[in-house]
């Protein structure tokens, strides 16, 4: 196997087309069309779908881990030959938005001062982060799954509470006699995925679901329901003031969901990589709460979850 056409499915895959591929590695389409057809040839599968954008097949998704574990080894062997000291590693990872938006932020000050990585952030539901490294898209994932994709490790970082507030007025507008409206009050989601708000209203016995607003960004979440929109599910992590000056209040003091996260990385003996894990490992250790959530230690907790 090449390493030139294992760098050509790389850029094929990372970039989307040919062209795009070709203007990166500074050749033309027709030479990466070449190398990717010369792979091919070498192990008698097609490894990349030809669409917009390109994807890798299943065979493809396999030689990618190979040839990104590749490319980060070579980086690292030629810096201590003293032959690519000013070489940047590429090491994608994937995260879910609220942990991007909240624990993960050290982790971007660490790699900040990294002159020898570039990391590529793949926004994804925890849910389905493990995905990616099944797919060789990326090389560690934040997750909700504890079972190790083939070819990884993983270990337990600890897990997010989430709690569902609203804005005072909103609050106001549907109670009754100190009991929230839950049919009637406006809510968020984040996208079609989320369903935590849903899993809530359930519990409370509320079968069809209210006047329902789309918000796909955490920020946003949050500025939305802090602005009255509806209510919704927020990490506890992102509440910085927000309860305690009064913009927000929570709906039901005892409903609240723990999800636990997970790191699951290739077992590749990598410099970098341990960097990350290391970044990663520490900064969940600051900020998230200790140990797995699982079973219910509260009498509204129905086992919900933001999928983002």
């Amino acid at each position: 196997m090449n390493l030139e056409h294992l760098k050509a499915l790389v850029a094929v895959v990372d970039e989307g087309t040919f062209e795009a591929a070709a203007d990166l590695l500074r050749i033309t389409p027709s030479a990466v069309s070449q190398r990717i057809k010369a792979l091919e040839a070498s192990v008698g599968q097609v490894l990349v779908r030809r669409r917009l954008p390109c994807t890798a097949t299943d065979a493809g998704a396999l030689l990618l881990r190979m040839a990104r574990q590749v490319q980060v080894l070579e980086a690292e062997t030629a810096a201590a030959l003293g032959s690519g000291v000013n070489a940047r590693a590429h090491l994608p990872v994937a995260i879910n938005a609220d942990s991007l938006a909240t624990w993960f932020v050290p982790v971007l000050h660490q790699a900040a001062q990294w002159e020898d990585t570039t990391i590529d952030l793949h926004v994804e539901d925890q849910g389905f982060s493990s995905q990616l490294l099944r797919e060789g898209d990326v090389m560690g994932a934040v997750t909700s799954d504890p079972v190790p994709v083939s070819g990884c490790r993983v270990e337990l970082l600890g897990s997010m509470r989430y709690i569902p507030v609203a804005a005072p007025g909103l609050r106001r507008r549907f109670s009754a006699s100190g009991r929230v409206d839950w049919a009637a009050m406006p809510v968020l989601k984040f996208n079609t995925k989320d369903t935590l708000q849903q899993q809530l209203l359930t519990a409370k016995n509320v079968l069809q679901l209210p006047p329902t607003h789309l918000v796909p960004s955490s920020q946003g979440f949050l500025a939305a329901v802090t602005a009255g929109l509806g209510w919704g599910m927020i990490p506890e992590l992102q509440l910085t003031d927000e309860l305690a000056d009064g913009a927000l209040v929570r709906l039901d003091d005892t409903a609240y969901q723990d999800v636990a996260l997970y790191w699951q990385a290739w077992t590749l003996d990598s410099e970098r990589l341990n960097r990350v894990t290391a970044a990663v490992r520490s900064a969940a250790k600051n900020q998230l709460r200790p140990g797995e959530s699982g079973e219910a230690t509260g009498p509204s907790r129905a086992g919900y979850r933001r999928q983002k």
